[in-house]
């Protein structure tokens, strides 16, 4: 059957279910587990034992003894209308397309994610709000094991970058007041705040877009209305308004300095780094050119302040901006972990920011987090520990909430 098939459909798990595994990886960064067995009832763990009998008098057990099982991850930037093609054609042809060739694009990508064991997606914006009337009229999306969350359009300063995601500020208006008047019921707030980073000139930074004021106003208003804000920005200006104002994430992220992230980690501001963006690009440019230069220049660079960020404590969420070049959905949670691994963070660390960090950000319960009195809600996948990332690719299964979401590959 094809992997992404049926992709809502699951079993229920009902009474006491004893579930014996060979490696615990429970979403807190601490370290792995072994041996551990959980007993689960109606849907919530009830117990985590290292010391576990097989043959237990109460319920049935599974035995998961030759695995791994760790947290539903969560994707914390991705554009669900594009794909990481790098074919112009492709991707011109996406971003002129109907919201009737786009809802089947959107769904494809979701089954992606779902395949990879990604159970929540925060979508950055898209110029149509596409993903935002997805959400609201296939109703095919309530019914799925994933939880979606979008901006909408996001808000750019008019002649500066950002049309590909949302739309420019109109004359005449502050950007709190067109917030304000912004009838869109969408789950949070995008606005973009500098310019891209330069394939042709390492570290070039933009100016920002909107001031700290303009900013702090737009947060004051979030608050109001129980959203959050996620701001896109490069270099230390546009970054350290962001900061000042107050805002929920920090997306991207390339260049932002050393002082911002310590600031970021005084006020508990998220950064979702995004850096297999670069990596995607290097792996589409011409080898010796220019633009694989940099290209590379800014990874080695991003990976660099992932691993200081580690250091000064800043919260960080992983997000893979898929739909960017190269970065595809659902598999670019693989690349984006190994990057976490590459900047010094341990399998355990990476795995928090890509489950916990990511629920807590999208202000999601019931995953991220393997632990007594929670939902049972986790990843079954084949061997110890040292085959991932790369085993999320090929899971054994899904649970969520005590239900098995169908063998990956009837989904």
């Amino acid at each position: 059957m094809d992997r992404y098939s049926n992709f809502g459909h699951g079993y229920y798990m009902s009474g006491i279910k004893n579930i014996y595994v060979g490696w615990l990886i429970d979403g807190t960064g601490g370290p792995v587990r072994k041996n551990i067995g959980l007993q689960i009832e109606n849907g919530r763990i009830i117990s985590i034992n290292d010391s576990f009998a097989r043959d237990s008098p109460v319920g049935e057990t599974t035995d998961y003894g030759s695995s791994t099982i760790l947290p539903c991850l969560v994707d914390s930037h991705v554009h669900l209308c594009m794909s990481g093609t790098d074919d112009p054609v492709a991707r011109e042809k996406q971003l002129g397309a109907g919201f009737d060739e786009i809802k089947g694009l959107i769904t494809q990508h979701i089954k992606r994610h779902l395949s990879y064991g990604i159970l929540a997606v925060r979508d950055g914006g898209d110029k149509h709000a596409y993903a935002l009337r997805y959400r609201d009229e296939y109703i095919e999306i309530k019914k799925a094991p994933i939880v979606v969350r979008v901006a909408g359009r996001g808000w750019h300063r008019s002649g500066r970058y950002g049309g590909l995601i949302g739309r420019p500020l109109q004359a005449n208006y502050s950007l709190a007041e067109a917030i304000q008047n912004d009838h869109e019921d969408k789950d949070h707030i995008k606005v973009v705040n500098s310019g891209l980073n330069s394939l042709r000139e390492f570290g070039k930074e933009t100016l920002l877009q909107f001031s700290a004021e303009e900013l702090s106003d737009v947060v004051k208003i979030a608050r109001k209305c129980g959203r959050k804000v996620m701001v896109h920005a490069n270099g230390k200006k546009p970054i350290a308004a962001a900061i000042a104002a107050r805002c929920n994430s920090i997306e991207h992220g390339f260049f932002m300095g050393i002082e911002n992230m310590k600031a970021m980690a005084e006020k508990g501001i998220v950064w979702v780094p995004t850096a297999c963006t670069m990596k995607g690009y290097a792996e589409h440019l011409k080898h010796g050119s220019v633009e694989y230069e940099v290209s590379c220049m800014n990874l080695d660079h991003q990976i660099e302040q992932i691993s200081k960020a580690r250091g000064l404590g800043v919260t960080v969420a992983l997000g893979t901006d898929a739909g960017s070049i190269g970065v595809h959905h659902g598999s670019g949670i693989i690349e984006e972990l190994k990057l976490f691994v590459t900047a010094g963070y341990s399998l355990p660390e990476a795995i928090k920011c890509a489950s916990c960090n990511g629920a807590r950000l999208l202000g999601i319960e019931d995953i991220g987090v393997i632990s007594e009195g929670r939902a049972a809600t986790f990843l079954v996948t084949k061997g110890d520990p040292s085959k991932l990332p790369d085993s999320l690719g090929s899971l054994d299964f899904i649970y969520r909430k005590g239900n098995i979401v169908n063998c990956i590959n009837e989904i």
